[in-house]
């Protein structure tokens, strides 16, 4: 294989860098330095139950070569039930995604409030940073030249996450407390929400839209089916390694310290085995570019589920995709800027998703019995697979909520 192939994997791949966002930086921190290792087992399921979902959702792009939203909308013609699947799906993705861009965007604004007070050695608070994030991040949607844009922050991405693993190595985290917390599955006293986070931080729902709408275009036939198993294999669980290395990295770090993490100054302590007092840039940067990447396909990731599902034509310059994106990045913006402690935020956003979850899930386990998939359709593994993964989100799902409203 060429390097220029390798680089060139797949759409899998965006789907990685799309959950290695500031959600994911925050959330396994918080992770790590509230309860240590314990929760690693919650990041293994959410890698493999990504895997699973990803593989139906290339399976479908390629075979039908139209997104989940388009699938779901010739499935469901009996105007009721075609009625409640969309209305289930645009709740589903508008919340989520107006959640998660919210997280976004102040992800992004403690990157630039991060740089500017390492930059002035004196702490800031500037309140127009979400609006700024906001504004640049519509600029280049609008004018449909974010791609490039994107890959350059992807890369700030890429070396963040390179700089975790790093650091890792040099905390010399407890391996036996690593695999400990990776094989047995426990849920410590108000861990429950954050359970949920890492697995909605992981298995983000608008990325099962975003991926079977996005295969059909890289590959048109069934044929190809192991090059998209091949990209999903490789980018998922790598993907999947950057999130342990982080929680793992924070244990070391502020495990049983009392350590208060409200903001990025805090978080960059982990990184400063490696960084020394640069490691202040360094986060920022890739908060920055965590923020600012996600911000932009999030918003693109909700108006091509929903130009599917509602049958309006998915052209970045047609009024109705602009409109979705534009109302996704508008409440985003609101809910960023609300006073709201931004590490919270980020961390409500990834509970949010991982709540909307099973809606989605259950949507595509349907289609991928459809008919229309002939041969390609679920085999009985496959489907014992995918309600596994639908009944456990379902389950924490549940318990979560239930733990909220103090029932248990």
């Amino acid at each position: 294989m060429k390097f220029g192939k390798f680089l060139n994997i797949g759409p899998a791949t965006m789907v990685a860098a799309a959950f290695i966002g500031p959600g994911t930086v925050v959330t396994a921190n918080l992770a790590g330095a509230e309860f240590g290792y314990a929760l690693l087992w919650a990041l293994l399921f959410a890698i493999l139950a990504s895997v699973i979902l990803q593989e139906m959702t290339a399976r479908l792009g390629i075979v039908t070569q139209q997104g989940l939203g388009e699938n779901i909308r010739q499935t469901f013609q009996q105007p009721l039930a075609r009625g409640l699947a969309i209305t289930l799906v645009v709740s589903a993705i508008v919340v989520g995604n107006a959640a998660y861009q919210s997280g976004n965007i102040a992800g992004a604004s403690m990157g630039l409030n991060t740089l500017a007070s390492a930059i002035s050695h004196t702490p800031l608070r500037f309140d127009a940073w979400p609006l700024i994030v906001a504004a640049t991040a519509g600029a280049l949607l609008w004018r449909g030249e974010y791609r490039i844009i994107e890959g350059a922050l992807v890369s700030l991405v890429l070396l963040m996450s390179l700089a975790f693993l790093a650091t890792l190595a040099l905390t010399k985290p407890d391996l036996a407390a690593l695999f400990k917390g990776l094989l047995l599955p426990g849920i410590p006293s108000g861990a429950g929400l954050t359970v949920i986070a890492l697995i909605g931080t992981t298995v983000v729902p608008y990325n099962l839209f975003l991926h079977s709408s996005s295969v059909g275009k890289k590959w048109r036939h069934p044929e190809q089916l192991p090059q998209a198993r091949r990209d999903i294999y490789f980018s998922i669980p790598l993907g999947g390694l950057i999130s342990i290395a982080i929680v793992s990295t924070a244990a070391s770090a502020f495990f049983g310290k009392q350590i208060l993490l409200n903001g990025t100054a805090d978080i960059a302590l982990s990184l400063q085995p490696l960084f020394g007092a640069s490691a202040r840039y360094f986060m920022g940067i890739g908060l920055f570019a965590a923020g600012i990447s996600s911000a932009l396909t999030a918003p693109l990731a909700a108006a091509y589920a929903l130009s599917g599902i509602l049958g309006m034509k998915a052209d970045m310059r047609s009024a109705g995709f602009r409109l979705v994106w534009l109302a996704i990045l508008i409440i985003g913006t609101l809910v960023a800027t609300l006073g709201l402690r931004p590490v919270r935020l980020i961390w409500f956003a990834q509970v949010a998703n991982g709540l909307l979850l099973p809606i989605v899930t259950a949507f595509l386990l349907w289609e991928m019995n459809s008919a229309r998939l002939g041969q390609y359709r679920n085999s009985r593994i496959q489907n014992l697979l995918g309600l596994l993964v639908l009944l456990v989100t379902l389950l924490l799902g549940g318990r979560s909520l239930m733990s909220a409203l103090g029932w248990l």
